[in-house]
């Protein structure tokens, strides 16, 4: 086999794993299948599809933990598990609220210091975010543009609190909420604002990213709270009594 072929093979196998990134089929967590069930999978030898996941992770489409396996998305802090001790005490609401006083800040970190390989990650991951078909993944690949976002700011005590609130709005139910105020609409929305937030990190202007961060947090603040409204949530009902009264 000649070295394009062997490029298109592994090239294949790539554009195989995103339909399956894609597809909602995986677990919550994204982990995928095993290098050896996926090459039995493409019918391909395992060379390709480590290849083909190198391609992935260099574009920060998935991410690896030895002995765990490979992951869709970005990589959480482990410090976020300190999370499931508090979400019972607080309400998507109140995390929305947490959200909006630290990721402005973190996006204008960003500005500062991001690099322009992950400047490229983002985007990718925006555009991965609007072609996805499934909730889980519209929800894997938000996430995950966040969490870079996070990371890259570079700021540790800034990332184990976005950590800590990464996991707490990972709340199954919490998250079935979101996907009711997601359409089509909604997520064209969603990945202008991304990118605006996007550009303005690229361009280094630290004061545009935070408010582009604002801005799409306060969005997304708004299309929450509708949803849990409607919904009827006698412990929201108690949230949103409580603020009309202030």
């Amino acid at each position: 086999m000649n070295v394009m072929s062997s490029k298109a093979v592994t090239g294949q196998v790539r554009d195989k794993l995103l339909e399956l990134i894609t597809s909602g089929d995986l677990s919550a967590d994204g982990k995928l299948p095993t290098e050896r069930a996926l090459a039995d999978r493409f019918g391909v030898g395992r060379r390709f599809v480590r290849q083909a996941l190198d391609a992935l992770e260099a574009e920060g489409l998935v991410w690896r933990k030895q002995g765990k396996g490979t992951f869709a998305g970005q990589p959480s802090d482990p410090m976020g598990d300190l999370a499931a001790k508090i979400t019972g005490e607080t309400n998507a609401l109140e995390v929305m609220e947490a959200r909006l006083c630290i990721e402005p800040e973190l996006a204008a970190l960003c500005a500062k210091r991001m690099l322009p390989e992950e400047v490229a990650r983002l985007r990718m991951l925006a555009q991965r975010q609007l072609e996805a078909s499934d909730a889980q993944a519209i929800e894997l690949w938000d996430g995950s543009l966040h969490r870079l976002i996070a990371q890259c700011a570079r700021n540790r005590p800034l990332l184990t609190a976005f950590s800590l609130l990464d996991t707490i709005r990972s709340n199954r139910d919490w998250v079935a909420i979101r996907a009711k105020g997601r359409d089509g609409a909604s997520l064209e929305v969603t990945h202008n604002e991304h990118l605006a937030i996007i550009d303005a990190i690229a361009a280094r202007h630290d004061g545009a990213a935070r408010t582009a961060m604002r801005d799409h947090l306060v969005t997304r603040f708004d299309a929450l709270r509708g949803e849990i409204e409607a919904s009827a949530s006698d412990r929201d009902d108690a949230f949103f009594a409580t603020r009309r009264s202030t």
